[in-house]
């Protein structure tokens, strides 16, 4: 290489020579914006909802010691004896006082 090139020889050499840059003096035609509301949404079938096992409990309920006594139904939506037991419990106890279990069976 010779020691003696100038700057703008340098830059050549590292990067090519300069493409000149487009001039734009027009500008592009200007498009319309239209605004289109959207179609209403399809009404979609509904899943068919898997099986959801479910539990009966029969309660003898009332607000009097060995006085007059309903029963109860309560349907559960769980696998477990035991927490539907105590689900039917605790929303019968917010009625009545007295609650008992009489059975639990599966629907």
């Amino acid at each position: 290489m010779a020691p003696d090139l100038s700057e703008e020889e340098m830059r050549q050499a590292l990067f090519g020579t300069p493409v000149p840059a487009l001039q734009v003096t027009a500008s592009p035609p200007v498009q319309e914006v239209v605004f289109v509301k959207p179609a209403p949404p399809v009404a979609r079938k509904k899943a068919v909802k898997a099986f959801t096992p479910r539990l009966q409990v029969t309660l003898r309920v009332g607000n009097e010691f060995e006085g007059k006594t309903f029963e109860l139904i309560h349907e559960a939506d769980t696998l477990s004896k035991l927490q539907a037991e105590v689900d039917a419990l605790k929303a019968a106890r917010k009625k009545f006082r007295y609650v008992e279990v009489l059975s639990v069976k599966s629907m």
